[in-house]
């Protein structure tokens, strides 16, 4: 399995079209073929996702009840602008304007791999949510990477 990963600067053309650096489209699973899927991230950054990883999400919340009206709002909110795209033969794609204003993209971007996606950023927006402090990292690493009842389970033996 190929996992997404690295910190790549990149900028933006003037028609808001973004190249995946070589490393990241690499990297892709070969089932994606260059079809991959954007949506809004939860922080303001797009999420970049290979088909067949995107498939895992969207079934996921499909599966939520319908019925609830928290579950349809999460829906509704999380679908919001989702958009399929594909590279061409240089590994460009277009950034919809709407998706370069949430994330305020212009320029440049910062494409962040995290495994089975990737997260494209303003540069100093995605500076303003790195944790600054090697400290707080620390505990962080400690809390999620130790403790059992955490999320995947324990890394210690």
């Amino acid at each position: 399995m190929n996992l997404l990963s690295g910190e790549y600067e990149c900028k933006l053309d003037p028609k808001g079209r973004l190249v995946l650096p070589a490393k990241v489209k690499g990297s892709l699973p070969q089932a994606s073929a260059g079809q991959l899927v954007l949506v809004r991230g939860f922080e303001p950054c797009l999420v970049l996702y290979p088909l067949e990883a995107w498939r895992v999400i969207h079934d996921k919340v499909m599966a939520l009840d319908e019925f609830n009206e928290e579950y349809r709002q999460f829906q509704r909110n999380f679908f919001r602008g989702m958009t399929e795209v594909e590279l061409d033969s240089i590994g460009r794609f277009m950034l919809p304007g709407s998706m370069r204003r949430y994330a305020g993209l212009e320029k440049e971007a910062i494409i962040v791999g995290l495994g089975n996606r990737c997260e494209i950023w303003d540069t100093a927006r995605y500076d303003e949510y790195l944790i600054k402090d090697q400290q707080s990292f620390s505990k962080l690493a400690q809390k999620f990477l130790t403790n059992e009842t955490g999320p995947g389970g324990s890394l210690a033996a």
